[in-house]
């Protein structure tokens, strides 16, 4: 027996959007092109399907209509020019994040730069500024243990072990970090922890580790040790973009402001026009 694509896909799609989940026909595709081991556009040439492989298919829309994120029901995330292992233990990189990530393109300088991503997760930034510029130096630095397995095992898939180094420590710690990088760096980027604690937030992101998306009462816990850490890493005249939670904008923009080490504080908003980083250049005159 068999079972119509159009069908089945039809039926994911109302499951989904029964439960609240935000794009509910998307996911319905991406779940059946995983089973398939096809590409989404590919799912065009197939008419019909098995039912075993519709009962594969069930499944994985029972789960994601539980909220289970459908990253970790693929086991990998799309970002920029990688594809990243995801699952349990490390947050998923979300498409915003592309944003701070095509800004480090634009302001990276000279043939062989040195970048540092702090709170590192999957290694998302790190490992796409890596592939995009050949010749980059990388320096990733986690502190969670697990997440730090996402990280090595990413660096390794993406076949940029000789050029992003992977360092297990706490990116507020200034004399770890300045022991990791070994001396001025080029350029800084960084998502961390930033939601302040108490905010609603959706059950996908309920699946992310805790420490990984809450940044304290105001957001700010590590947001604001982490910038002095950051004009100590950093060049004269090196750049530094931060993602931060919507409502902290001012915050991260005071924070760096008051540091005296930056000139060049600027906001940048997401396509929603929501403020979603902030960059910043490390004063030459310092």
């Amino acid at each position: 027996m068999t079972r119509s694509v159009r069908d089945v896909i039809a039926s994911a799609t109302t499951v989904l959007a029964s439960v609240g989940v935000d794009s509910p026909a998307a996911d319905a595709r991406w779940l059946l092109a995983h089973v398939l081991g096809v590409s989404q556009g590919r799912l065009l040439l197939v008419d019909d399907i098995s039912d075993a492989v519709a009962k594969d298919y069930d499944d994985l829309v029972a789960a994601r209509a539980r909220r289970v994120p459908l990253q970790h029901l693929t086991g990998s995330a799309s970002f920029g020019p990688v594809e990243l292992a995801v699952g349990p233990g490390v947050f998923v990189p979300r498409p915003e994040t592309e944003l701070l990530y095509a800004w480090a393109l634009e302001v990276a300088e000279g043939d062989s730069p040195t970048i540092v991503d702090l709170c590192s997760g999957s290694g998302a930034l790190a490992i796409a500024l890596a592939v995009s510029l050949p010749r980059a130096r990388v320096h990733a630095v986690e502190r969670s243990p697990i997440a730090a397995q996402w990280l090595r095992r990413n660096v390794d898939d993406a076949g940029v072990t000789d050029r992003v180094h992977v360092h297990l420590g706490d990116a507020t710690d200034s004399a770890a970090v300045s022991a990791f990088v070994g001396g001025p760096v080029d350029l800084v980027v960084s998502n961390p922890p930033y939601v302040p604690t108490g905010v609603p937030v959706s059950q996908e992101v309920q699946a992310d580790p805790a420490e990984a998306v809450f940044g304290g009462g105001d957001g700010m816990s590590v947001i604001t040790p982490m910038v002095g850490v950051i004009a100590q890493i950093l060049r004269s005249g090196g750049r530094v973009g931060i993602e931060h939670d919507d409502t902290t904008s001012a915050s991260v923009v005071a924070v760096m402001t008051g540091s005296g080490a930056f000139d060049e504080v600027q906001e940048h908003r997401d396509l929603a026009g929501r403020p979603r980083f902030v960059t910043a250049r490390a004063r030459m005159d310092r």
